[in-house]
C-alpha cells in the first residue's frame, strides 16, 4: 500500500490546485489519479459496519424522539396547549434532523460497500491473471 501525505493539523494545508501544489495534509497527488486514500479489505468492511451502526443509532434516536413529537400539555389551559405545540414542533424538527443523519450514514456505508465490491472484483481479476500465468497465491 502506497504511503500518502500525512495530515498536519498545524500546517498550512490546501487541496491540490491546478498546478498540483501539495501542502501538508493535502489529499491526492494533483495528477488526477484520485483522492490518495487506500484501504485494505478489512478496513473497508469495518468502516462500512461502523457507518451502518451509526445510522442504526440515529434511527433508534428518531424513534425515541417520537415521544417529544407527540407531547401533550399537562393541563387544559391555553399556556399548556401552546407549550405542547412548541414541544411537538421541536420534536418534529429533531426527528427530521435524525432521519437526515441516518440517510447520510447509510449513503456512506453504501460507498464503502461499493468500494468493497470493487476491491473484491479487482482481487479476483488479479488472482485469475496470476493463475493464467502459471503462478499461485
Amino acid at each position: 500500500m502506497a504511503e500518502g501525505p500525512v495530515y498536519d493539523p498545524g500546517g498550512d494545508w490546501q487541496l491540490p490546485g491546478p498546478n498540483g501544489v501539495r501542502g501538508a495534509g493535502s489529499y491526492g497527488g494533483g495528477d488526477g489519479a484520485g483522492a490518495g486514500f487506500e484501504y485494505d479489505e478489512e478496513t473497508l468492511r469495518e468502516l462500512m459496519h461502523e457507518w451502518n451502526d451509526l445510522a442504526n443509532e440515529f434511527a433508534d434516536d428518531a424513534n425515541a424522539a417520537r415521544v417529544i413529537a407527540t407531547a401533550e400539555g399537562p393541563g387544559l389551559e391555553y399556556a399548556s396547549g401552546g407549550n405542547a405545540e412548541l414541544v411537538r414542533a421541536s420534536g418534529a424538527a429533531l426527528i427530521s434532523t435524525l432521519q437526515s443523519r441516518e440517510t447520510y450514514c447509510r449513503a456512506m456505508a453504501a460507498r464503502f460497500q461499493t468500494a468493497l465490491s470493487k476491491y473484491a472484483t479487482t482481487e479476483e481479476a488479479h488472482s485469475t491473471e496470476i493463475h493464467q500465468a502459471g503462478g499461485s497465491l
